[in-house]
């Protein structure tokens, strides 16, 4: 494995076996957090939990998956194994220990898939809005997103994903809900993000995040877990994800929220900030 690094500025890449590149941003000292993104998105997505816990004196570190953000725009590799391991490479390469790692939506499966395969080093982890245990309609988990659903989120990220990726902001962030405040400058920086990566990869790595079962990674996790999950989540529902997955972990606790979406990071970082300290910090 090759590395280039900047460390004036905090970020670099690292590449992998198959030759991707992976950017990552690496901020701080102390305590390491990895944050891993959701899809279509980039680190850029964790800005309000970076800035936070770095003046919190955390060490905080977020990479762009492959073919997302600034990563390689590579058609290979798209599967959760490869996820885990391209962010279990970014650890490696920064020597981070006893750390936190905390996913949102996809990221969320990337974390439980991570924590399962890669253990040695985490010392906690976060499912926010997470898919796990698994995301589309099937035998074990009959009121999942139907496959229509999830081919028609295809379709759009495949033949018109700009305008797609400006629609789906809507009930990503609970927009479409009364009383709902739309912050315009929250949409354009999901759509700037979303159309920083490869059709190619964001299109696969749908297939990836519907198709992957976790009920295995769950149960294998044997360190603290916190599932947060907002109850009115228009991308993963609620009754289907957060409300099962904490269930099937060890150590798992679940904290849910009514009436917030599944960008709720984004929307109401405040609260989800002062929850994920708090969980950080308990012995």
């Amino acid at each position: 494995m090759n590395q280039k690094a900047d460390s004036s500025t905090g970020s670099g890449y690292v590449t992998v076996s198959d030759g991707t590149q992976i950017y990552y941003k690496d901020w701080g000292a102390g305590q390491p957090l990895f944050f891993h993104h959701g899809w279509p998105l980039s680190a850029d997505d964790w800005d309000a939990q970076m800035m936070f816990f770095l003046k919190e004196g955390f060490r905080v570190v977020a990479h762009d998956r492959r073919g997302h953000g600034r990563s390689t725009q590579t058609s290979n590799g798209h599967d959760m194994d490869t996820y885990a391991d391209d962010a279990f490479a970014v650890s490696e390469h920064l020597g981070l220990k006893d750390a936190v790692h905390i996913g949102h939506s996809t990221g969320g499966g990337e974390v439980a898939r991570y924590v399962s395969r890669h253990p040695k080093g985490v010392k906690k982890a976060v499912l926010i809005s997470a898919i796990p245990p698994v995301f589309r309609k099937t035998e074990k988990n009959p009121n999942g997103v139907p496959q229509d659903v999830v081919d028609s989120i295809r379709d759009g990220t495949a033949k018109h994903r700009s305008q797609f990726y400006k629609d789906i902001t809507i009930p990503f962030y609970g927009y479409n809900r009364p009383g709902a405040q739309v912050d315009e400058g929250v949409r354009e920086n999901w759509w700037r993000q979303g159309m920083m990566g490869s059709a190619v990869a964001h299109t696969e790595c749908v297939r990836v995040l519907s198709e992957t079962e976790f009920y295995d990674d769950l149960a294998a996790i044997d360190i603290p877990v916190l599932v947060m999950h907002g109850e009115d989540d228009q991308i993963c529902p609620f009754p289907t994800t957060g409300a099962v997955s904490w269930k099937l972990l060890k150590h798992g606790r679940l904290k849910s929220y009514p009436g917030l979406p599944h960008g709720m990071p984004t929307t109401h970082a405040d609260q989800i900030n002062a929850d994920l300290l708090a969980f950080i910090r308990e012995a």
